[in-house]
């Protein structure tokens, strides 16, 4: 990371036309960005541009940056474009942020290696965190216990059954005690307008997202993903609670009875609610909904179909395994091994 002044700039601090006036910075913040192999490209960009960009508007090295990967080769991200890394892990990077960038199928590309690298890393003080499915690396590092953290919300199911003791919120961002995490995507250009925001300034925060074309900046307290109102398209109050009763024990046998008495109407009026927003029975809505929790199971976790079928409330694998081809294709257990 030590360049001379001339070529360090030229790397970090391109030219524009907007500028920010900001006091001469004397200690730039150091972020080392660490590639697992299919980590997401999209949360990989979303968190540097606005660092290259806070950089460009004020003319300084606020930021500086370096990749790395395990072994110091290029990375292939998720969309198959390969990345060239800066090196291996170093044993002690620049005091700063340590970001692990994941990705899809984290269960497998995330080594203990790299968790135990990143202990080694918090142990020094570094601040330390995971973008997209990342908090796998942190987890593995055994940091998580008892903090605020996110991933992706289509990774939640996967990483639960994989650290069942580690709870995972499902905000766009969590910053706490030397860790932040996001939930990937565009989540990750929050979370660093976050720090410039607090680090920099207002000014030059809302002049990044403008640089960004970003419109609006979500706060840690913000959710990934829509309402369960906006998800269903309707604000029924009666069929909201019903949903959100059955969604919460998709482990469970399905009872619309105990559904019925504890919102307190009948099973009937349940079946009518169901039919007219949704255009499913309540039966079939449960079913996909399993099979859904099933696929991101078999996807990012190594459980075999029979412990899947188990957890998404089948009392059998055959079951399981009919409905999963019914409505996929392809058998779960050749699903599970796809790619593989």
């Amino acid at each position: 990371m030590e360049h001379p002044p001339a070529i360090e700039a030229s790397k970090f601090v391109a030219r524009g036309v907007a500028h920010v006036p900001l006091p001469k910075v004397t200690e730039p913040v150091s972020v080392t960005f660490v590639l697992v192999p299919k980590f997401t490209m999209l949360a990989f960009t979303s968190a540097i541009e606005p660092l290259r960009v806070a950089n460009q508007l004020t003319g300084q090295i606020l930021f500086r940056w370096q990749t790395c990967s395990e072994d110091g080769k290029p990375v292939a991200c998720s969309n198959g474009v390969p990345v060239v890394a800066d090196g291996p892990l170093p044993e002690s990077p620049p005091a700063g942020y340590v970001l692990v960038c994941g990705g899809v199928e984290p269960e497998t590309q995330i080594t203990p290696t790299l968790g135990d690298w990143l202990r080694g890393q918090w142990r020094r003080g570094r601040i330390v965190g995971g973008l997209c499915t990342g908090a796998y690396a942190l987890a593995r590092a055994g940091i998580l216990k008892g903090r605020r953290f996110t991933l992706h919300w289509e990774n939640l199911g996967g990483f639960c059954e994989t650290f069942p003791d580690l709870e995972p919120a499902r905000q766009v961002f969590c910053i706490e005690d030397r860790i932040v995490t996001c939930a990937g995507g565009v989540a990750a250009a929050d979370l660093m307008l976050k720090l410039i925001h607090d680090r920099y300034g207002a000014q030059l925060s809302q002049e990044v997202m403008n640089m960004c074309l970003l419109t609006q900046r979500r706060t840690e307290e913000d959710e990934q993903i829509t309402s369960l109102a906006a998800r269903l398209g309707t604000r029924n109050e009666k069929l909201i609670k019903a949903v959100a009763f059955l969604e919460a024990r998709i482990e469970e046998e399905f009872d619309l009875d105990a559904c019925a008495t504890h919102l307190g109407v009948s099973r009937r009026q349940i079946e009518r609610l169901f039919n007219r927003y949704l255009g499913v029975t309540p039966v079939r809505y449960m079913n996909d909904l399993r099979l859904q929790h099933g696929r991101a199971l078999l996807a990012e976790t190594d459980m075999s179909v029979t412990e899947v079928a188990i957890a998404c409330g089948y009392a059998s694998s055959s079951h399981f395994s009919k409905s999963f081809r019914k409505k996929y294709g392809v058998s779960p257990y050749r699903f599970s091994h796809f790619g593989g």
